[in-house]
């Protein structure tokens, strides 16, 4: 009697606001009742409480100062909550810096979008606010809440301030990475680099070029996740606080119609989200990210259909690292409804956004735009093609990709001899050393630094050794199984797959090995037999990396490879009717070594 005695009780009740997701006592009603006795506690009142409660994602933290502007935009969000009539309530959750994360951020993504959806699950409310920013807090929040399934919309911190160095406009990171390279090639001095140090980061916010940051912001206004203009404003101007209010009531709105992200999030928002990654000239991470978030819903997002849209995708947005502008001059020139609207002819326009309209609604509403300088016309792109090409080879049977758009021309189709650093404590040990054996038209080799290898750490932007950098040498062929910062530029093969710490043939690239690279043929291709690489495996077979206990035993037993988004396997959905792809090689594991190239 009792058990039906609560389920009635529940019933009447509801499942909304604070009734939803009521701690089990066994008894529906008291549960209730002793949850509003605590909560005002803090002074609320019962007018205050019978709205919709609004959940606020809180990721600000002393060690982000890409969320350095969190408070002031959680003040913004709880007003426009307020304004549309919901009940605002932000909480905590992990929150993920790059270069105070070790040993790389990519190690803690999945267990911030863990902690993300297990917060949002746990605690009662009816649509949530994900305020991110920083590279692998937009992933990690839109992978959590597209598990946790209640009606949920992304904010931005925004970009951060461009400075001024000796009259020279400058701004993080692409700029970070071409000082430092001066530097080490003993251009510029101890004093100077001193100097610029101060003015890279002018003030709160993300990188203030296309990296990692902004590539998730523009990717997640095309997937429908943020509401129309929401990218593109500076953390520290007034646009980004109104964004932030218009968020908050947008949010009240997708409580009460019960918007979820599966409505949103739909393939044809993935082919959108892509198209827009190529246009950006995006970052490379984009990739792993946003099939992570695919994954989370079912869809497969396969690397050939990455490329097949890329060859049909130019890049549009004149943006550092692919060109010479940076974030507050896209958001200056219309942002990404100025992008939008370049693409449309590419774009599935009857996807839904979180406005309940349709983008090609949203951008109807827009209007015509204005002369700008920093997105180009279709009919003119920056680049051809998107900014990302997909390799495959013997090298990489599951893939590799490169940033073509910010590679160097000259070096796109190339053979070398491998100069081979078997773990990041070799490349750094060896790589300045006066006595490597190295040449400007070698290839340098990166192993071990994948998923499993190393957690997948940004080392993939391999460093020119010093001695060349010395002579003037600039770029040069590097190929890795790891990842690259967003704000990085050169030729780099990435995300090599099967990576060698499962037994890809990347494990057995010696010295003096010959590797051809052609961008125009999709290849990586190492010119070694396929009798010869069985027997170096045979002679040194992979021991795949173990630990004893805690969350590293969980990542290193879980994790997949790069084609699957890194994401763990046990929190993938199930593939989504008509979703999965059939073409995609298995790379879970590493595979039999296929022909030698010809």
């Amino acid at each position: 009697m009792g058990d039906t005695d609560d389920s009635n009780e529940s019933m009447e009740l509801g499942e909304s606001g604070l009734r939803k997701g009521l701690t089990s006592y066994g008894d529906s009603g008291f549960s209730l009742f002793l949850r509003k006795a605590f909560i005002k506690g803090a002074g609320y009142s019962d007018s205050a409480l019978d709205r919709p409660v609004i959940g606020i994602a809180n990721t600000g933290s002393a060690f982000n100062p890409c969320h350095g502007n969190m408070p002031q935009l959680v003040e913004a969000v709880k007003r426009g909550v307020m304004l549309a009539g919901g009940l605002p309530m932000d909480f905590p959750t992990i929150s993920i810096h790059e270069s105070f994360a070790s040993p790389t951020s990519m190690y803690l993504r999945n267990l911030m979008s863990m902690d993300t959806e297990e917060m949002i699950r746990a605690q009662p409310m009816d649509a949530v606010i994900l305020i991110g920013g920083c590279d692998k807090t937009v992933p990690a929040q839109l992978m959590g809440a597209a598990s946790a399934g209640i009606p949920a919309i992304q904010l931005v911190t925004g970009a951060m301030l461009t400075g001024s160095h000796r009259g020279e406009r400058v701004g993080a990171c692409t700029d970070c990475r071409r000082f430092w390279g001066r530097y080490r090639a003993e251009e510029i001095d101890g004093e100077q680099i001193a100097e610029v140090n101060n003015q890279l980061v002018a003030s709160v916010g993300t990188c203030s070029v296309m990296g990692t940051a902004s590539t998730m912001a523009c990717v997640a206004e095309a997937l429908g996740m943020m509401v129309p203009g929401g990218a593109a404003p500076p953390a520290v101007t007034a646009d980004r606080i109104r964004v932030a209010e218009q968020t908050g009531a947008t949010a009240v709105a997708m409580a009460r119609s019960g918007l979820t992200p599966d409505k949103i999030m739909t393939a044809k928002a993935f082919d959108n989200a892509v198209r827009v990654l190529l246009a950006i000239g995006g970052s490379t991470n984009g990739i792993i990210h946003l099939t992570a978030v695919a994954g989370r819903l079912g869809i497969d997002l396969s690397l050939d259909r990455l490329d097949a849209l890329g060859r049909e995708t130019p890049v549009l947005i004149d943006l550092k690292p692919s060109g010479q502008y940076y974030m507050q001059d896209f958001h200056d020139a219309g942002g990404m409804q100025a992008l939008l609207r370049e693409l449309r002819p590419l774009l599935h326009l009857d996807v839904l956004t979180v406005t309940g309209r349709t983008l090609g609604e949203e951008l109807d509403r827009a209007g015509p735009g204005f002369a700008q300088a920093v997105v180009r016309p279709l009919a003119d792109p920056i680049y051809p093609q998107g900014g990302i090409a997909v390799l495959r080879g013997n090298l990489a049977p599951g893939g590799a990709i490169i940033k073509q758009s910010a590679a160097n021309p000259a070096l796109m189709e190339h053979e070398g001899r491998a100069v081979v650093f078997e773990n990041i404590d070799d490349l750094v040990r060896r790589i300045d050393d006066e006595a490597l054996d190295v040449r400007a038209d070698d290839v340098l080799v990166l192993k071990q630094i994948g998923p499993t290898g190393a957690s997948m750490p940004e080392a993939g932007y391999i460093p020119i050794p010093k001695k060349l950098a010395r002579a003037g040498v600039k770029d040069m062929v590097r190929v890795s199984d790891g990842r690259m910062s967003g704000t990085a530029a050169g030729t780099i093969v990435l995300h090599v797959t099967p990576e060698a710490a499962i037994g890809g043939p990347l494990a057995y690239v010696r010295n003096g090995d010959r590797i051809r690279l052609s961008v125009k043929a999709r290849e990586i291709s190492l010119l070694v037999s396929a009798d010869e690489l069985a027997q170096r495996a045979r002679e040194q077979p992979a021991t795949r990396p173990s630990a004893a206990r805690g969350y590293r035993r969980l990542f290193l037993n879980s994790v997949t490879q790069a084609d699957r988004g890194v994401d763990f396997d046990f929190l993938r959905a199930a593939p989504a009717p008509g979703t999965a792809s059939t073409d995609r090689p298995a790379s879970a594991d590493a595979q039999s070594f296929p022909a030698e190239p010809t």
